[in-house]
């Protein structure tokens, strides 16, 4: 009978420990804020004159929530070495297990499907739910394409929020 018990808590101390792994609900009350910086030079609007350095803001929009409440604006730059930038500025939403960053073949993903079945190029794991970051965009990727930023859980395979990337003009 002992061990009958010793065995019951064992399994239930293994399964406790691996919903923990899977749910990481400590995350549900941990904000972690980035705040990186930028170019010095401010920021020019696609088309209007620049300093040879300053980066050019070529799309951009604001953070609609789809299955958590998010807010804040995702820009897309390039840099004057061609690079390209998206940057996250007054971001804020939930924290969450394997959260990443996902430029969307799509004008816009209101739900989970339109990601997957649109396709997607992840930028990398979201560095902090709250504050301003910047994500690197490979030179291979067709913005014509990729026209929505998402913040996916990957893990459940959620998306958190969508941010349309429209075209800035002068």
């Amino acid at each position: 009978m002992k061990q009958r018990r010793t065995i019951i808590a064992a399994a239930v101390v293994f399964a406790g420990a691996i919903g923990w792994y899977l749910f990481r609900p400590e995350r549900l009350f941990i904000n972690q804020t980035v705040n990186e910086s930028f170019a010095a030079a401010p920021p020019a609007v696609a088309g209007a004159p620049a300093a040879e350095t300053a980066p050019v803001l070529v799309a951009g929009g604001q953070f609609h929530g789809v299955h958590h409440e998010t807010m804040g604006r995702a820009s897309l730059y390039r840099l004057p070495d061609g690079k390209r930038v998206l940057r996250f500025t007054d971001f804020a939403t939930s924290n969450g297990p394997d959260v990443r960053i996902y430029l969307v073949a799509a004008a816009d993903a209101n739900d989970n499907e339109t990601v997957t079945k649109a396709g997607f190029v992840e930028l990398g794991p979201m560095k902090g739910n709250q504050g301003d970051q910047n994500y690197d965009v490979p030179d291979s990727v067709d913005l014509a394409k990729y026209r929505a930023v998402t913040v996916w859980c990957k893990r459940f395979g959620v998306n958190f929020a969508t941010a349309p990337l429209a075209e800035q003009r002068t």
